[in-house]
Parts: C-alpha cells; sequence; structure tokens
C-alpha cells in the first residue's frame, strides 16, 4: 500500500541497487543486507536494528511488480519539483495539489476542467490513497476497484493490503518446522510457524498478517518467501533425503554392514551387498522429511573411497587381484554402446 512517506524515501539507496536492478539483483543485495544487520547478529544495537527494519520495507515494495511500479511515479512526480499547497487566492501564484494533477490529466489553468482531489478535511495533507487510486486506473492500492459513486463518498468495508517479506532458515529447521519471530517495518513483531518440509523459494501465506483493513474490512495477508541454507552432509530431493555415504574397496567388494547419519542424529545401519558398484542409492525408508501423512526417505548413496597409500602387503594384495581379474576389461561395454 503506498504510504505518504513514500516521498522522502529512497529505497533503491537503501538497498545499494540501481533504479533498473532487477528481481535478482534486488534480492541478493536484500539478503546480503539482511545478514549483516539482523537484530540476532547484533544484540542491542539500535542503529543497525533501524537500518534492519529499513531495509526489509525498501525490499518488500521494489520486490511487489506492484508496489514497485506505484513507488516509481512517486519518485517520478518528486524529481520534476512538484510543491503540494493549499493553493487557493492568496498563494503567491504557487499552484496547489490539485493543480498539479488536475495539469498532469489534462486540465488547465485557463478555464479547462478541474479533476478535484479531496484533502479529507480543509487544509490537510492530500489523500494519497486517492490520488494514486486515480493515477492507476481506479485501483485500489488494497486491490480491486474503488467503486465510488463520487470524489468523498463513504467507503464500505475493505480487506488490508498485502504485505511482503522473507526469512532465512537453517537446512535443519526447514525441515523439522521453526518457529519464527519476524520485525516488521513499523517496529512491531510477528510471530509464525513454519510448516515441516518447506522449501527454498516457497512462498507461505499467512492470513490476516498483513495491513489492517478499513472500516471493519478483514486485514491482509502476509506473502512470506523462505530461502533454505545449504547442509555440509545432507541435501533434499521432494521429501527425501539424501547424503554421500562413503565406503571402503573391501566393503564394497566383500558387502559390509554400515552406519549411516539422519538428521535427526540417531544413526541407521545399512547393508552393502558384495559387489556394490559407486553411484548405487540404498533406501532408508520414513528417515526423510518428517511429515505427518507420508514422510520421505533417507536416500544413501554410494562413493567407494580409493585408498591414497598403500603398505607392501596391501599392495601385494592388489596385484593378486589384478592378475586374477586380467583379461576382463570394464570398458568393453562402455565402447560397444558407442558405437551404435
Amino acid at each position: 500500500m503506498a504510504s505518504q512517506d513514500w516521498f522522502e524515501k529512497d529505497f533503491y539507496a537503501t538497498l545499494g541497487v540501481p533504479q533498473d536492478a532487477d528481481e535478482a539483483a534486488i534480492k541478493k543485495a536484500y539478503r546480503k543486507l539482511a545478514r549483516k544487520y539482523h537484530p540476532d547478529q547484533n544484540p542491542g544495537d539500535a542503529a543497525a536494528e533501524q537500518k534492519f527494519k529499513e531495509i526489509g520495507e525498501a525490499n518488500s515494495v521494489l520486490s511487489d511488480p506492484e508496489q514497485r511500479q506505484e513507488y516509481d511515479a512517486i519518485r517520478q512526480m518528486a524529481r520534476g519539483g512538484a510543491r503540494f499547497t493549499a493553493g487557493g487566492p492568496g498563494s503567491g501564484g504557487q499552484g496547489g495539489f490539485e493543480d498539479v494533477f488536475s495539469s498532469m490529466f489534462g486540465g488547465g489553468g485557463g478555464g479547462g476542467t478541474r479533476v478535484r482531489y479531496s484533502t479529507g478535511g480543509g487544509g490537510g495533507q492530500p489523500d494519497l490513497e486517492d490520488l494514486l487510486s486515480g493515477m492507476f486506473g481506479g485501483a485500489s492500492p488494497y486491490g480491486g476497484q474503488q467503486g465510488y459513486a463520487g470524489y468523498g463518498a463513504p467507503r464500505g468495508p475493505r480487506k488490508g493490503a498485502d504485505l511482503t517479506a522473507r526469512t532465512t532458515l537453517s537446512f535443519r529447521d526447514a525441515v523439522e518446522g521453526k518457529t519464527v519471530t519476524l520485525g516488521t517495518s513499523d517496529g512491531g513483531h510477528i510471530t509464525t510457524r513454519i510448516p515441516v518440509g518447506v522449501k527454498d523459494g516457497q512462498k507461505i501465506r499467512l492470513r490476516g498478517k498483513g495491513e489492517p483493513g478499513e472500516a471493519g474490512g478483514p486485514a491482509g495477508d502476509l506473502i512470506l518467501t523462505v530461502s533454505v541454507e545449504k547442509h555440509p552432509a545432507f541435501g533434499r530431493d521432494g521429501d527425501n533425503i539424501t547424503v554421500d555415504l562413503p565406503v571402503t574397496f573391501a566393503e564394497a567388494a566383500l558387502g559390509a554392514t554400515v552406519s549411516v547419519p539422519t538428521l535427526d542424529g540417531k544413526p541407521v545401519k545399512v547393508r552393502i551387498a558384495p559387489g556394490t558398484p559407486s553411484g548405487r542409492v540404498l533406501r532408508v525408508k520414513g528417515r526423510g522429511v518428517p511429515k505427518k501423512d507420508k514422510p520421505g526417505d533417507l536416500m544413501a548413496k554410494v562413493h567407494v573411497v580409493v585408498p591414497q597409500r598403500l603398505s607392501d602387503e596391501a599392495k601385494d594384495a592388489v596385484e593378486v587381484l589384478k592378475a586374477q581379474d586380467a583379461g576382463h576389461d570394464p570398458r568393453a561395454e562402455l565402447f560397444e554402446e558407442a558405437r551404435r
């Protein structure tokens, strides 16, 4: 929703991006600054907390195409040097608020049609919401059409505007779910539960967590985009947890039972069949994302580790194996397929 103080704020400068920055550049700049000024990284630092709020507000506007369009239009007007005064006789020749926009939309000072914008009480600040509604085809910043019978007509209940926000979770918190507290641009806080198994880049709609409604209308929603950090050992494939499982040459060749780590910290045992090659995936049922209806699985991908140093005895044993395997070319099938 457009704000009166947008005239005075430079959200591009706040994020350190040019005005023509694309969505990816804005996202990258926001993430970098959010990590730097996050309250958890700067406990008790009021300046850092204020900076965090400012970059949050800037990102919520610039990452939303509709809000960014409105904001850019306001900045364009500000660069044009428009000054808004009460106007009227005796104002020293300076046009009032209605004069500026009347000339923009076809009116003129020489008897042309005037477009009047109510200041909501005479002599006060212009109603920016009504102004932007007229500029963008009657669309309300809250969504939908105004549907006024005339300017100044009473408004019915209207839903509050949706807000956007971002949060970053650790891999473990994203898999297991977590309650997070988000700071708002007005200094408030919103506490919400992130569901189990949320994915990187997923958007979550928090009903009723947006701007308050007007005239008894419902509050808007908060659209929360989640970023998930990488884990040094585990990965995700849908609701399955993936992990690379190193095994020795002897374990792969002769077979063995080995332990596999899990995200909950309770290792599980898996059986390595004799002659298991690198790349084979072993499935452990139900040890993936812990969803109640259908939990994912743990997928352990075998990686045969080749020893870097061999003792003399080990070398002799490998030589024996080599002699017994003489005449077998493991690449013969590959070359046969390559000729097709």
